[in-house]
This record gives structure tokens, sequence and C-alpha cells, in this order.
């Protein structure tokens, strides 16, 4: 069974890459330091500090293979390939609800980027789905979990 592709805007690309560097340049470097001061300590059987710095490295070692494994099946998709005035991944949208009235602005991005409190939603989200090829002025059906359509009225696009 062939690995889902990662897709990644070119900035998500940046952030991991560059969060991939200082995990292994710099975090490596200083759990060595905390494991070191802590083994200094003598008995490492009731040594607090000796464990959780133990812990962190394990935690920076699963997270350098999670990122790695992310670049690896990673497909970058870049803005000067999209049609300018239709949605896609790494464009934002305005789009307006319209029951509510209320604006919102999203950036659609692959779901390994995805973050919705940060204002970036997945392509496979029912909302990134929906909103995927869509122009200004386009009102879209997004059927929600528990069945119901919400309609969305695209207001602008970026890129």
């Amino acid at each position: 069974m062939a690995e889902k592709k990662n897709i990644l805007t070119e900035e998500g690309l940046a952030k991991l890459e560059d969060e991939l560097q200082d995990l292994k340049v710099n975090k490596r470097k200083e759990v060595a330091v905390k494991i070191k001061e802590a083994r200094e300590q003598g008995d490492l059987s009731e040594n607090a500090e000796y464990d959780a710095a133990k812990d962190e490295q394990r935690d920076i070692e699963l997270r350098i293979e999670e990122i790695e494994s992310i670049l690896k099946n990673a497909e970058v998709v870049s803005s000067k390939d999209m049609d300018a005035n239709a949605i896609n991944i790494g464009s934002t949208v305005i789009i307006q609800d319209e029951t509510s009235g209320e604006e919102m602005e999203y950036k659609i991005v692959g779901s390994t980027e995805a973050d919705i409190l940060g204002g970036k939603i997945s392509n496979e989200s029912p909302v990134g789905m929906a909103l995927i090829g869509a122009k200004a002025g386009d009102i879209v059906d997004v059927e929600t979990p528990s069945g119901a359509v919400m309609k969305y009225k695209v207001l602008g696009i970026e890129k």
C-alpha cells in the first residue's frame, strides 16, 4: 500500500524544515547537557531530572522521526501553478455564512499544516473540500457531520 502524500504549502515545508533543523542541531544538544548534568548528581534510580531529560530526549527523537516521515512523502503545491481565480491549496479565502452573515478568513492547507485556531483549514475538511475549485461570488454547500447543510458565499480569494 502506498503511503499517503502529505500536501504542504511552500510556507509549511519551510516551517517543518526549520523545526527539523532546530531539533537536530539545538534541542538534541540541550537535552544531552541536561542528561549529563543529571547523571553527575548521582543515583539515577531516584533522579527526577534524569527521568525528565530522558523523556524530553524521547519526545525530540519521536518528533524528528515524524517530521522526516512527513517530508519523505511531501508534495509541495506552488501558488505559481494555480488558477488565480479559483480556490486551491495555498489560497486564503474570505467566506460569509449565508445564515448568520458572519465573515471568516481561512487559508486552505494540507492536513499536515491544518490549525483551525491559526486560521488554517485542511483541504480534506468538509469546508475545505467544498471550497476547492470555487470562485469569488460562488455559494458552496457544506454538509456538517450532523447532516445539516451550511451555505457559504466566497467573498474573496488571495494567493
